[in-house]
């Protein structure tokens, strides 16, 4: 049966529900507005169109995400004659987004969105066309200058991304999947953010909705200024997961400035291999924290090499910066004007040193190219577990090292738990160069036991640091 509430219990429903409503209010009042932004900043965001001449058998060319291929979703309404297909020669379209910089034409994009297209066309907010042109592009910064001929044009707020705080508000405008003009919004998830093979762009990761056909369109901030480039997902599935990854406008305006003046872009060279340093090995180098780079080769005739680097010493400071981790450290040295002398403040041996640097134009990439390998006679070094061999003068010669050993054989132990495997060729240990077997073994019986000391390593061609714990006799 029905039971009529008392009249406390409707006071107090009331007042709960009114504490909810002042609540939700509240809440909602705090969330930001972007109708005026999108109005004011959207004229300015272009789709762009590429075309791309293919002969038949031909593979595509993309290795990554293509930007919103719309062959398949045309091919569904309109039939088998758009976009690749059959035993003729045919046209690759793809898509992503830009914006204009200057009321002349001036346009950047993603180096990746036009890639190698044969033909690119730009659609402004008004639905007016354009062939572009591309003034020049950076497929390491992945920005790229597009200029259309036209006067007049909406442009625009440019920021600075030195700015950029993590939590704040931003919002994309783009084209994904072809759908011109979709906004997206969320906050800034980190900055400095370094992904694999991109040494030289300190991304800011967001997680605002980015998917194909965003790329290359513009991030804003709160007042409606850009700050960066909408540039890569991460994702297991090829969708929005999540985390999305934008090129700071400051560096992406430097890029533009060069591509206008020069048609190119330098950047500076130190002519080091880095890494991090881990907790192991900061207590292996006797550092109270893990902080810095550390240098696990020095290049031949480089700018380090003149500046006296040596393999082990540990970037902790680059021409006034705190080098906080080995990912910060290319882009402070990209960004450095070549021919400036600039001080590094390294540690070396557990004492501070400042260096001079030089430094110079970063080279191509295939000047880069690096070598490993090794084999031959075997000596045991019981106290590691391991068993290591003579490199011979073409295997030297080929590694461009004067010493070392190679690892036959790892057993279960120290060297195991360190990480050396089979293969590795071993450079130095405690801080002293590897020159043959005898010798090494000679350092190794040497090693206080319980000590935690630091091995180098060549592996498939790279340098590696390891922390080896020496076990107790």
């Amino acid at each position: 049966m029905y039971k009529p509430l008392r009249t406390g219990s409707v006071f107090l429903l009331w007042t709960t529900l009114l504490y909810v409503t002042v609540c939700a209010w509240a809440v909602g009042a705090e969330l930001p507005d972007f109708t005026g932004l999108v109005q004011q900043s959207s004229p300015a965001v272009v789709n762009i169109s590429t075309t791309q001449k293919h002969e038949h058998g031909m593979k595509s060319p993309h290795g990554q995400m293509p930007e919103a291929p719309l062959d398949e979703f045309f091919r569904r309404f309109f039939g088998d004659e758009y976009g690749g297909g059959g035993d003729e020669d045919y046209d690759e379209k793809s898509l992503g987004s830009g914006f204009v910089i200057s009321p002349d034409g001036y346009i950047l994009t993603n180096a990746h969105v036009i890639g190698d297209a044969d033909e690119i066309v730009v659609r402004l907010s008004d639905r007016r066309e354009f062939v572009a042109n591309v003034v020049g592009m950076d497929k390491r910064s992945d920005v790229a200058l597009l200029k259309i001929d036209a006067d007049h044009l909406p442009v625009v707020t440019v920021g600075h991304s030195s700015d950029v705080k993590v939590g704040s508000w931003v919002l994309a405008i783009g084209s994904p999947f072809g759908f011109d003009h979709t906004v997206t919004a969320g906050i800034v998830s980190a900055t400095g953010r370094s992904l694999p093979n991109e040494n030289y762009v300190p991304f800011i990761q967001t997680d605002v909705a980015i998917n194909p056909g965003n790329s290359g369109g513009p991030l804003f901030n709160l007042k409606g200024e850009v700050i960066g480039i909408n540039s890569q997902i991460y994702s297991r599935t090829g969708g929005f997961m999540g985390l999305s990854f934008a090129i700071p406008i400051d560096m992406a305006m430097n890029v533009t400035e060069q591509l206008k003046k020069h048609g190119r872009v330098t950047r500076g060279w130190l002519g080091i291999l880095i890494q991090d340093v881990t907790r192991e090995l900061a207590e292996s180098f006797d550092m109270s924290k893990p902080v810095g780079a550390l240098v696990a080769k020095v290049l031949p005739d480089s700018p380090a090499e003149k500046a006296g680097f040596q393999v082990g010493d540990i970037i902790v400071k680059f021409n006034g910066h705190e080098v906080e981790s080995s990912s910060a450290l290319p882009p402070m040295v990209g960004s450095t004007p070549v021919g400036d002398e600039v001080p590094v403040s390294i540690m070396r041996e557990g004492k501070s040193q400042k260096l001079m640097v030089t430094i110079r134009e970063l080279p191509e990439e295939e000047e880069l190219k690096l070598a490993s390998r090794g084999d031959t006679k075997d000596s045991v070094v019981a106290r590691l577990a391991i068993t290591v061999s003579d490199l011979t003068e073409d295997q030297r010669s080929e590694l461009q090292i004067s010493g070392g050993v190679y690892v036959e054989s790892v057993d279960s132990g120290p060297a195991s738990k360190a990480g050396i495997r089979r293969g590795d060729v071993l450079v130095m240990i405690d801080q002293q160069r590897v020159e043959d077997a005898a010798q090494f073994k000679k350092i190794v019986d040497g090693l206080h036991e319980g000590s935690s000391v630091p091995v180098l390593v060549q592996r498939r061609g790279s340098p590696i640091f390891l922390a080896l714990k020496v076990a107790e006799d």
